[in-house]
């Protein structure tokens, strides 16, 4: 059945030419008119978790739970536009050409020190029934345009996770507390940025980096297309 998919999966990316997935003009998946129109998440914003705040530096809850990561940063709100083009690349491998050279863009026009790119782990039972990490797509595209290394393979994902979309933002913390874990790379010194589609709670991307931590990694900061 998995295997049937992705052959569905890599067929529609073929035969189907571009689309714009904002107004359906053909020629390209997001034209320049919707380009232009994407939900932009302007400051202020949390330092740390990068939710929108009316002022200061850290959000409440962020003020109350220290977190491993050292901060998340996104483009965009996960609406409209950015929430149909982040779904569509979960069935479409091609948008991530156009949705990685958004987060290159930002990633340029707002630098992070970062040396490596490394992208969240799917567990191996979702890669199987996708065929791909929509966030290692991602990641192959920021560090051709960028010229900033992608490290694969190190961080791993040890528990296919329930779904976190019912989950209170403690309960997304304690789902994915230890579900992830580096292996065969000492990252002594490194300084990692980790990229997913969309941040919610910030609580997968604080497993990972806390899992890159162990490993010896000195800063973990993650990029994520859009913020909820």
């Amino acid at each position: 059945m998995a295997r049937t998919e992705q052959l569905k999966r890599a067929t529609a990316d073929l035969l189907f030419p571009p689309r714009c997935i904002g107004c359906g003009d053909w020629d390209s998946f997001l034209c320049p008119r919707c380009r232009e129109s994407l939900p932009k998440l302007k400051p202020p914003y949390c330092e740390r978790c990068g939710i929108p705040i009316a002022g200061g530096h850290l959000c409440p809850r962020c003020s109350e739970l220290p977190l491993a990561i050292d901060g998340i940063r996104s483009p965009f709100l996960y609406q409209g536009i950015v929430r149909e083009a982040i779904l569509g690349l979960k069935r479409f491998k091609a948008l991530a050409e156009p949705l990685g050279e958004l987060l290159a863009e930002y990633l340029l026009s707002h630098p992070l020190p970062i040396d490596t790119l490394v992208a969240v782990p799917l567990h191996p039972k979702r890669i199987r029934e996708r065929g791909y990490n929509q966030s290692y797509l991602l990641v192959k595209e920021v560090g051709r345009r960028s010229g900033l290394p992608p490290m694969e393979g190190s961080l791993v994902r040890l528990r296919n996770t329930p779904s976190q979309v019912s989950l209170s933002r403690e309960e997304r913390h304690a789902n994915v507390k230890g579900a992830f874990e580096c292996r065969g790379q000492e990252l002594y010194g490194g300084h990692i940025l980790l990229i997913d589609d969309v941040c919610t709670s910030g609580a997968t991307l604080n497993a990972c980096a806390l899992a890159l931590k162990r490993a010896g990694a000195d800063s973990v900061w993650g990029l994520t297309l859009a913020r909820e």
